[in-house]
């Protein structure tokens, strides 16, 4: 399993599954493939994650925001790894993805449904970044080449519960 293909998948692929697959790309080095889509997609990356990633120093071209019909199919490459990062607690729908690889999710707030200043919107994707940076360091930490499926299936929900604080979700 080298590269691990790893597809983030949310509803608008604009901000959350746009940070992640970057962030992703860009710690893992080549070890992971990261790919993002949107059940719903928006058809543009929102300019506040671009703008997140690119201070954080991390490449920001050919980013795109795209359908996930585009990963199932005869024709879509081949995953190793699916993971929904839509917020349940909002009630925000969590797109289905079938196929042959492990599947977890990463629930997150949207920082694209943040209101105010353009100061404490980019307060809200900075936020969003740092928990989906730890979530990303956990990941790479993991021996993702030798866990049998269910082993990789268990330690990913783990890592789902992480937030940016240090503590998890259910704590916080």
């Amino acid at each position: 399993m080298h590269p691990c293909r790893v597809l983030f998948i949310c509803t608008g692929n604009s901000a959350r599954s746009i940070l992640s697959e970057a962030t992703l790309n860009h710690l893992g080095k080549g070890r992971f493939v990261a790919l993002s889509a949107g059940s719903k997609p928006t058809g543009q990356v929102n300019p506040y994650a671009l703008e997140q990633l690119a201070g954080a120093g991390m490449p920001i071209d050919g980013l795109s925001s795209k359908s996930w019909d585009e990963f199932v199919g005869e024709q879509a490459p081949p995953l190793d790894i699916a993971i929904t990062v839509c917020d349940a607690a909002a009630s925000e729908p969590c797109p289905v993805l079938f196929g042959d690889f492990v599947r977890t999710h990463w629930g997150l707030p949207d920082p694209a449904a943040a209101e105010g200043s353009p100061a404490a919107i980019r307060a809200a994707f900075h936020q969003a970044h740092a928990v989906i940076t730890r979530r990303i360091m956990a990941l790479l930490n993991l021996p993702v080449e030798t866990l049998s499926p269910k082993e990789l299936k268990s330690a990913l929900d783990g890592i789902g519960a992480l937030t940016g604080d240090g503590g998890s979700e259910a704590a916080a």
